[in-house]
């Protein structure tokens, strides 16, 4: 069954959800804790190197498949590949990419409900007067809790699902148009703390003085993992999107902007946190707990910390729900086009069925800690691995030799409005730079 699509009410209405897909947990939580894992400045480097050599060709590209499109990424593939006279078996690079986005958030969601309890632990006043150990004694008791990661599971995806529901207007607009502004402010504010604490030079220092001798393997690996998980392209995401875009929408200024925005909350987000941890004698690479280790100090030292330490987490959860609902909106609209169920059946399916393997997920941090044979880690980390660090730049990979190779070049240039300079430019890009970077990269891994 397929639906007449809806459009963005507005070029600003689209910057704010693209944007907020890419800005939530993925800057403010996991991209602190990779720098602090992978190098530091060298891994800002590369990160930065990434974002712009290959990130944006490939958005744009996904952001230009769902134009073309109009329809769910599946769809989309299958028909611009007839169109064009490609093989049928492109159709699994759709396949592939609403699969990868349903199995993150699958775990995605499991650390939303993580900012949900914390949301209620600061409500609660439980930073207060709390010291380093303290903090870090709530939060392995979190993970310790089943019962509790379940419930904040729960909530975090009935709240994405409801979201999601309510379609494009009602629903994804109306939330991005409210909270990324409000969140945008209020990492402002903690970031004028972060000067304040006296450490700030040093945490600069620490993300900005790059030793090109500290670059591994790894760690290009890992900060190319991170540019498509946090600019949410691999997984559908900017596909469905995209299928929204009127044609009036300038693809090359609008991913500039977006890029810009993101990039900007992620170092803004490094730049809070490696302060506090600096001040309080922490390590840089406590892992994937550091901002809910590290910011609740700050929250138990400053003044009115009980009610920004509130803010903060709440505005964390709806920046992480702005990033959900990106991820759960391509499986919804294949469903919704291809089926009889209608949006808010197909909603609540898909919902359920991410909802059961994220259990799998949260139980990696309790009952089912241990590793998985020959994988050899749980099975969160595994999924956060493979999708990453592999699927997502696979996907971006295939994406953009599509874009750049299966396309009629004449059409691709005509939608991104290019000529001359910018259309060679563009073309190296695309057919080049990016498919080759991540190839390189994505091989490299191996060894």
């Amino acid at each position: 069954m397929t639906t007449q699509h809806q459009h963005w009410g507005s070029r600003l209405t689209f910057i704010l959800a693209a944007t907020g897909s890419a800005v939530g947990l993925g800057n403010i939580w996991k991209f602190p804790y990779m720098v602090g894992e992978s190098g530091g400045a060298a891994f800002v480097l590369v990160y930065l190197l990434c974002i712009a050599a290959i990130g944006m060709p490939v958005l744009i590209a996904e952001w230009l498949l769902g134009r073309r499109g109009q329809k769910n990424a599946i769809d989309t593939m299958r028909d611009l590949a007839k169109e064009n006279g490609r093989s049928s078996a492109w159709t699994l690079l759709g396949v592939s990419s609403v699969l990868v986005g349903a199995v993150i958030l699958s775990f995605y969601s499991v650390i939303g409900g993580w900012s949900l309890y914390y949301t209620v632990q600061a409500g609660a006043g439980q930073f207060a007067e709390q010291d380093a150990a303290g903090i870090s004694d709530l939060f392995e008791q979190m993970l310790a809790s089943p019962a509790t990661l379940l419930l904040a599971h729960t909530v975090f995806m009935a709240a994405t699902v409801a979201i999601v529901a309510r379609g494009l207007k009602g629903g994804i607009e109306a939330s991005v148009r409210l909270l990324m502004p409000t969140l945008a402010g209020l990492i402002l504010v903690l970031l004028a703390y972060a000067v304040s604490t006296g450490h700030f030079g040093e945490a600069f220092s620490y993300m900005f003085s790059f030793d090109l001798r500290e670059i591994s393997g790894g760690t290009v690996l890992a900060a190319m993992g991170q540019a498509f998980f946090t600019l949410s392209v691999g997984a559908g995401v900017m596909i469905a999107y995209g299928s929204y875009l009127g044609h009036e929408t300038n693809l090359l200024s609008t991913a500039r902007t977006v890029i810009l925005f993101d990039t900007g909350f992620a170092l803004a987000a490094g730049l809070i946190i490696f302060p506090i941890v600096f001040a309080n004698g922490l390590e840089t690479s406590e892992g994937p707990g550091l901002i809910f280790v590290t910011l609740p100090l700050a929250f138990a030292e400053m003044i009115g910390g009980t009610v920004i330490g509130l803010l903060f987490f709440l505005l964390l959860s709806f920046a992480a729900l702005t990033s959900s609902i990106s991820l759960l909106e391509p499986v919804v609209e294949f469903l919704s086009e291809r089926s009889s169920l209608g949006r808010a059946v197909s909603t609540a399916v898909a919902g359920a069925v991410i909802w059961a393997l994220g259990i799998a997920a949260l139980l990696s941090f309790n009952v089912w800690s241990a590793p998985l044979p020959v994988i050899g880690m749980n099975v969160f980390d595994s999924l956060d691995v493979i999708t990453s660090q592999y699927m997502l730049p696979l996907n971006g990979l295939f994406a953009a030799l599509f874009v750049g190779w299966a396309l009629k070049w004449q059409g691709v240039q005509d939608e991104l409005g290019l000529s001359g300079g910018g259309a060679a430019l563009w073309s190296i890009l695309a057919r080049l730079v990016a498919p080759v970077g991540v190839a390189v990269v994505f091989v490299a891994g191996f060894f």
